[in-house]
């Protein structure tokens, strides 16, 4: 599955990091049916709580942004993880007896609080490109280990309703879009020659931060 130009370059730069993001121990055990049920709430609830600030996230590009097109691109996703992938997130803890209330008043882990608030960071004092930098390998990562865990079969309903929802094709498709942006917000402020630029080095910074972000989250599930 190509996700886009841009994010095709970073990846392979950090081909080791994001390995160790996409096909990290968690992930594996969700599905070979050995993650415990414990590991899989507790992450469920931590990330319904990221994916809260993430929104907000998505929100303040909005806000970043430089062109409707843009503005668009970014609340299609806003609306996808507030309609669909939060929503999800209930669902699934409620079949476990964790209520909204439950959800909405859990406390953030530290690992938690460093990610989001390091995307949060990136937007308030950056620009739409450092912001979107640290977005993608959250947006992009999930869709890649969906389409890698797609053929699994885990016994556990909950482990193969989220394995369904990553890998399946209306997520498949805000991936594919948020690829497309990455490309053409660097294009439009960059230009083609966008490698020789300062900025660029930048933004592999973010990039490579916030993958090793997403490793700290995993861990965490699993601590």
């Amino acid at each position: 599955m190509h996700y886009g130009n841009i994010f095709s370059l970073l990846k392979k730069k950090f081909g080791h990091e994001w390995e160790l993001y996409t096909k990290h121990a968690f992930v594996k055990k969700l599905s070979n049916n050995t993650l415990l049920i414990e590991n899989f709430l507790d992450y469920l609830v931590q990330d319904y709580l990221f994916l809260i600030q993430f929104s907000k996230a998505w929100s303040l590009a909005i806000v970043k942004a430089d062109n409707l097109a843009e503005m668009k691109s970014c609340s299609n996703t806003v609306n996808g993880l507030i309609n669909f992938e939060i929503d999800l997130h209930i669902k699934l803890c409620q079949e476990y007896g964790i209520s909204a209330e439950i959800l909405n008043n859990a406390n953030e882990k530290n690992k938690n609080i460093a990610y989001t608030r390091f995307v949060l960071e990136s937007g308030y004092s950056g620009d739409f490109l450092d912001l979107l930098a640290t977005l993608i390998p959250c947006v992009i990562g999930y869709a890649e280990i969906g389409t890698n865990l797609k053929n699994s079969n885990p016994s556990n309903t909950m482990y193969k309703t989220w394995i369904q929802t990553y890998s399946g094709e209306e997520y498949q498709n805000i991936s594919k879009q948020v690829g497309i942006l990455f490309d053409k917000a660097v294009e439009t402020r960059l230009g083609k020659s966008f490698k020789k630029t300062y900025k660029w080095k930048r933004i592999q910074t973010k990039f490579k931060t916030a993958t090793l972000l997403e490793i700290d989250f995993w861990e965490m599930a699993l601590e």
